[in-house]
């Protein structure tokens, strides 16, 4: 009989920035019980598993062999069927139970995912490990139809907002919602609704679409810029396909960068101490909207292991990424209301927290208030995670080799930082930070500059000059 490990190591499925995740066809009926069976026995003995999916084609057919594997091992699921990530992640420590979300988050249909969650949170990367080490036998399973769908997780996930935020937050704002595929597309018209907004549906797809709040499509953005004419909307909602990255477009129809949205969010809940990432808008620090900031590694377990130290000093602490996903680390009061922690990323408490620091002003109103740091990201698709690596090694071995070969030799070069790939800020106050993704074989580029043109140009250069001149060398 296969052990868990061996499986594992064997499916070509690995750990990224955000749980497990890899092509469709590794995510065998065995793989997915190997992760279960491992994920419930690396964790303290546990009665109840909470599980729940996205919209992707392949999600319920690996629902059913990770329901499977945990009631084998005596395990009761509790199945919430297709809701957002934060809404299971939120019932499952409202309950004290772990749990795992069946989801790929942005990244294409034939690939899929597993986060999990114990009882403390979303799992930590020496948690990782210890699903990958486990020696669990993994058993020949027959696969049961998926049962009835539990509503309370959905519902708990509503009232966490509805309970909290005043009734009247929306009031007089037409609030447009592109719903695509996403895992929240019927939750979020009525969440906005009952807190008093005026609500137009958009862009309902029975067709998996991966939306990437890091790197949004041009085509994307000028159906923003239409729907938000079209319908005289002031904001307009979207998400990723799990429901935990936001996507925000003000009355302009322009969508908010997610470090950019963080920051406002940040503000309109009077956070103190905050952790993101190391290829984070530096806006964050030149406002002084927070007393400390703490750079990380990317991806939301590192952010999360920064909370315990900040949490020891400052009573309100949060994180958020560049791609928009907010992780509250602390309960926040918001008048007679407590906000409970929520240490997972959340497309929701953004958007709301943007508007309460908006304070009725137009979106774009509050943004002129920030310092003027523009970023832009975008990959190159399809790129091995060795090519990537190996180019980020030799350039912080030879920066001038580097520098030369991506079209800035002429810059001066002010800094470099390692935490997570290449990150270079040069005198000119531009940045170009280079990175694989955790999630896909895929090269990223991030930069930021003094106006949105040039962090763009600035990409698309360095994109350019390294798949049409470093590949031949790699």
């Amino acid at each position: 009989m296969q052990t868990s490990n061996n499986t594992i190591s064997t499916s070509g499925i690995a750990f990224g920035t955000s749980g497990a995740r890899g092509l469709v066809t590794d995510f065998t009926p065995e793989v997915c019980a190997a992760f279960t069976l491992a994920f419930i026995s690396s964790i303290e003995r546990t009665q109840r598993l909470a599980l729940a999916i996205d919209n992707r084609p392949s999600s319920p057919a690996m629902a059913q062999a990770c329901i499977a594997a945990a009631e084998s091992a005596g395990v009761e699921v509790n199945y919430y069927g297709v809701i957002p990530t934060p809404a299971l992640a939120y019932k499952a420590q409202l309950d004290g139970v772990p749990a795992i979300m069946i989801t790929g988050s942005h990244i294409p249909f034939d690939r899929n995912g597993l986060k999990f969650y114990t009882t403390a949170g979303e799992i930590t990367k020496v948690e990782e490990l210890a699903i990958l080490q486990a020696e669990i036998e993994v058993p020949i399973l027959e696969l049961s139809p998926l049962p009835d769908v539990d509503y309370a997780a959905r519902k708990a996930y509503f009232e966490r907002y509805t309970q909290v935020f005043p009734a009247t937050l929306l009031s007089g704002l037409r609030v447009g919602v592109y719903q695509h595929s996403s895992a929240g597309r019927h939750l979020y018209p009525e969440l906005f609704r009952k807190l008093g907004a005026e609500v137009i549906e958009l862009g309902y797809s029975d067709e998996f679409v991966p939306i990437d709040t890091e790197a949004v499509a041009e085509s994307d953005r000028q159906q923003a810029r239409e729907w938000v004419k079209q319908h005289k909307l002031d904001l307009l909602f979207s998400t990723d396909g799990d429901g935990d990255r936001p996507l925000l477009a003000d009355e302009t129809g322009e969508y908010l960068r997610g470090d950019i949205l963080g920051l406002l969010s940040a503000q309109g809940l009077g956070i103190q101490a905050l952790a993101v990432p190391v290829s984070c808008n530096t806006a964050i620090e030149k406002s002084g909207a927070v007393k400390l900031v703490v750079r990380t590694r990317i991806g939301s377990p590192y952010v999360i292991e920064a909370f315990d130290t900040l949490s020891q000093e400052f009573t309100t602490v949060a994180g958020f990424e560049a791609n928009g996903g907010f992780l509250l680390a602390t309960d926040i009061d918001l008048g007679k209301s407590t906000l409970a922690r929520l240490p997972t990323r959340d497309a929701i408490l953004p958007m709301l927290s943007a508007v309460l620091q908006a304070d009725g002003r137009p979106l774009s109103t509050a943004l002129e208030a920030l310092p003027v740091r523009c970023t832009h990201s975008d990959r190159i698709k399809d790129f091995p995670t060795e090519r990537s690596k190996a180019i980020i090694l030799k350039g912080q071995e030879n920066l001038e080799w580097l520098l030369s070969s991506i079209g800035l030799g002429f810059e001066s070069v002010l800094e470099t930082d390692d935490t997570d790939g290449l990150r270079i800020t040069f005198e000119s106050g531009n940045i170009v930070h280079l990175r694989p993704s955790g999630n896909a074989p895929e090269l990223r580029c991030y930069a930021e500059s003094f106006s949105d043109n040039s962090a763009r140009v600035l990409v698309n250069q360095v994109l350019s000059y390294i798949d049409k001149l470093i590949l031949k060398e790699f």
